[in-house]
């Protein structure tokens, strides 16, 4: 899980430093053992809330999960709500995001790897049911599907922004998550968002306009919400209601979505060190992921057509 706070039952066991080829985390990795799953929670913000938005890590934050052994991606913030019917207090697990950021890395491919990837539906609908599923046993109030606005800041949203974004059909805005949604799905990360209301922004009439306390306030009791959340959840994916990621319902997730279309040289790219191994001279021949890697995920030269698939084999395949 990546969070803005802790994670309420997580049993820790161990906390992990992990040195990513990008800018690192500012916390270290807590993993630990939640009702019997093992799990693993990052304050994204760092130690103490220290990050502006536009300052956090997030290739770094996604890298350390997945050379961690991660599989499910669980990012959690909090939100201003863009519809009358999400009270504050309300979860919200969307299934679409809105790009409005400027300012941030997005992407473990470039420099040497052009790549693309399918993002149509950018959440895994298994992990997200089973989290509806959760909310629904523990009578918490909860939307599934919506769209997530995901803006720079720090600033929050003029009056004009907040109704712009509700006439495009916007449920909540936030700062953090679409980031992680991109990323988890390089990765090969089942993801999910845990949107956890706290006021209705400022295009409302009669309720105040957002404000820093207010939000701090409303967290305090969502978190509360969403610790015993989590330890349904693990309940849930220890009686294998999750499921691995390999399955078919994960449709989009694996590498079957991303198209590379150039071969990587070596130029000390860190993408090419994470995803693959094509040799001193950049040479076509794919080897196995390396261990805690990012995927089986294969580079050849391929023209593409108008259909972009992935180009991937199996070690020792041909190419063609």
């Amino acid at each position: 899980e990546i969070g803005s706070s802790g994670m309420g039952g997580l049993t820790v066991l161990e906390r992990h430093v992990r040195t990513p080829p990008f800018v690192p985390p500012r916390a270290a990795y807590v993993s630990g053992v939640l009702h019997g799953r093992g799990g693993v929670f990052l304050p994204r913000h760092g130690r103490g809330h220290r990050l502006l938005p536009s300052e956090v890590p997030f290739r770094a934050n996604v890298w350390g999960m997945k050379q961690l052994g991660v599989t499910h991606l669980l990012s959690v913030s909090a939100v201003g709500s863009l519809k009358e019917e999400i009270r504050p207090g309300h979860i919200v697990f969307p299934d679409q995001f809105i790009d409005r950021t400027t300012l941030r890395p997005s992407t473990f491919f470039g420099r040497g790897i052009v790549a693309h990837i399918q993002f149509g539906d950018p959440v895994c609908p298994v992990l997200t049911g089973q989290l509806c599923q959760a909310a629904e046993h523990l009578g918490i109030a909860h939307h599934r599907g919506g769209t997530y606005v995901c803006m720079e800041g720090p600033a929050f949203s003029t009056r004009a922004e907040s109704v712009l974004y509700r006439s495009w059909g916007g449920a909540v805005i936030g700062m953090t998550n679409l980031q992680e949604a991109r990323l988890a799905r390089e990765a090969e990360l089942c993801f999910a968002t845990v949107a956890l209301a706290t006021d209705y922004d400022c295009w409302h009439e009669t309720e105040a306009e957002v404000r820093v306390d207010a939000v701090l306030e409303g967290l305090a009791g969502d978190v509360q919400e969403a610790g015993g959340f989590g330890v349904d959840l693990a309940d849930r994916v220890g009686a294998g209601g999750v499921g691995e990621p390999a399955v078919e319902a994960h449709a989009g997730v694996h590498a079957d979505g991303i198209a590379l279309l150039e071969r990587p040289v070596r130029s000390g790219n860190a993408v090419h060190d994470l995803f693959v191994d094509g040799g001193a001279d950049g040479g076509r021949e794919a080897v196995e992921p390396l261990e805690g890697g990012l995927g089986p995920v294969m580079v050849a030269d391929v023209a593409f057509g108008e259909n972009v698939q992935l180009a991937r084999r199996d070690a020792g395949a041909d190419v063609r």
